[in-house]
């Protein structure tokens, strides 16, 4: 959407498809009203909301700082400074502000990206700008809205209730997150860094080359025998955490720490997107592990699911599903049981991330009746895993 200093508002949306292609119809909207109020509330989510301005527009590009204050761990993304580049060039052309949110929430798009997304002849050149040009929006539309760690609105703030607590170096988590579950208020993945730090529980952006490059340098340095992803293949069948690591003995494990030391852990891939999503987000972690390994075959890991916290508020399809930081919760506690990982406190690792996902159900909760929104999910809407 795009404001002007007039009392009328022009709205620009054009939507995705789910081909990720650009969809031909734009919808134009005049709608009468001044400028602050097409700024979102703090007490509504579904109103348009104004980005944090300075003198240059749109904001200017990401700092460094400021990209890695949201929970990133890689380099500036090149794509997604560019497309803020073409915001800002937008912006000055048409001499009015771009403005984010609306009706559900939807990201506000214009005719220049559509055209330029038509003009990439390469298929992953099209859906790196498709995951840089969500990241931008939300980036851009958050300054100042969202609080930089826990990504609610800063009147809901949960950073000072959640408790720090250091992983066992033996584990890496890796939050494999679609563009469009950046920045979401109940995304659950955030959790993981917020309790370990970025370090041990690592943000990589689907479709984001820079952080794709990141995590896959680290998974060829360690093997694939010490790379699982935590996800329901149906294709082959999955291992549950006994079946694949109690065949190995305590010495057996604890020589495999030793000789790695911290730099080559396990890492358990947790693919952080909706139902729908995570589909195509399993494809490409195949495709990548045929480009490391020379066989797309990547071993998973099924675990014993059950209703977590969030499901009073996002209740899952099937109960072979569950959010997020449940499935990194579910592993620390079935790594708990195994003798040769006992003596690690995985189990108070394991509380710890609970413990973050009930404050966060809390927050929530209490921002849904603040606004006069219901606390309960119908079916429809029950297909994250975030």
């Amino acid at each position: 959407m795009l404001s002007s200093a007039s009392n009328r508002v022009l709205t620009f949306t054009l939507q995705f498809s789910s081909s990720l292609k650009f969809s031909p119809k734009t919808h134009i909207d005049y709608r009468p009203g001044s400028l602050h109020s097409s700024i979102m509330s703090s007490a509504s989510r579904s109103s348009p909301r104004e980005a944090l301005f300075d003198d240059s527009g749109c904001g200017g590009p990401i700092t460094l700082e400021e990209w890695q204050r949201w929970g990133c761990v890689s380099p500036v993304p090149a794509m997604v400074n560019a497309v803020i580049q073409d915001l800002k060039l937008l912006e000055n052309n048409i001499d009015a502000h771009m403005v984010f949110g609306g009706n559900g929430g939807k990201l506000q798009e214009d005719k220049k990206h559509r055209a330029k997304y038509e003009t990439l002849a390469d298929s992953d050149k099209k859906f790196q700008f498709y995951s840089a040009r969500q990241i931008a929006c939300r980036l851009l539309g958050s300054r100042g809205y969202l609080c930089q760690k826990c990504w609610l609105p800063m009147e809901d703030c949960m950073c000072s209730k959640v408790k720090p607590s250091s992983l066992w170096h033996g584990i890496k988590f890796w939050v494999y997150m679609h563009p469009k579950d950046f920045l979401r208020q109940n995304n659950t993945g955030k959790l993981l860094w917020q309790v370990f730090g970025v370090q041990a529980a690592t943000l990589c952006l689907y479709g984001i080359s820079e952080d794709e490059e990141i995590m896959w340098n680290a998974f060829k340095d360690a093997g694939k025998a010490k790379v699982w992803c935590l996800y329901p293949n149906h294709n082959n069948a999955p291992k549950t955490v006994q079946d694949a690591f109690s065949h190995q003995s305590s010495a057996d494990m604890e020589c495999a720490y030793s000789l790695t030391n911290k730099d080559r852990p396990l890492n358990f891939v947790l693919i952080d997107g909706t139902w729908s999503n995570s589909a195509a987000m399993f494809r490409r972690v195949k495709e990548q592990a045929k480009l490391a390994w020379g066989e797309e075959d990547i071993p998973c890991i099924s675990l014993a699911t059950g209703a977590s916290a969030m499901h009073k508020l996002r209740p899952q399809p099937s109960w072979d599903r569950t959010c997020t930081a449940a499935a990194a919760i579910n592993v620390l506690a079935e790594l708990q049981l195994l003798p040769e990982c006992s003596t690690h406190g995985l189990d108070k690792q394991a509380e710890a991330v609970e413990d973050a996902l009930v404050v966060l159900l809390e927050v929530l909760t209490t921002r849904r009746l603040r606004m006069g929104r219901s606390i309960t999910r119908k079916v429809r809407h029950s297909r994250d895993i975030c």
